[in-house]
């Protein structure tokens, strides 16, 4: 019988680095859409849907290769136009065969669109 884990039933917390928290701040905010809760000298606290997700305040961001942050979502193909009317790029990967609007269609039959923070950070859209 598995051991109960003390973080098993907690609410999850998602982070993000940044170096420019003004740059952040209006990503995430405006094009995104998330609702600002707070900030401070070492964060900016956004909530995403219940979940709070703080983009740190960082001197230099590392960013990493692969997707760090992502929203499922029910219809991608309109989630991506959505976000390309208020500037947002979409990434485009050699040998995966995206469609036009950069979505993945994949084996599974999830599509997925991937696109940067303005620190270069990878976030996706998933619809299951």
């Amino acid at each position: 019988m598995p051991t109960k884990s003390p973080v098993g039933s907690k609410k999850i917390m998602a982070f993000v680095a940044t170096e420019d928290a003004a740059q952040a701040k209006t990503f995430y905010r405006d094009t995104l859409g998330l609702r600002l809760i707070r900030e401070d000298p070492f964060a900016l606290a956004f909530d995403a849907h219940g979940i709070m997700l703080r983009v740190t305040k960082v001197g230099k961001a590392v960013i990493a290769p692969y997707p760090v942050l992502g929203w499922q979502v029910k219809n991608v193909a309109k989630t991506v136009k959505a976000l390309l009317k208020a500037g947002v790029i979409f990434e485009r990967y050699k040998g995966i065969g995206q469609d036009d609007f950069g979505i993945w269609h994949s084996p599974s039959g999830a599509k997925v669109a991937w696109f940067k923070d303005p620190d270069g950070n990878t976030l996706s859209l998933t619809q299951l």
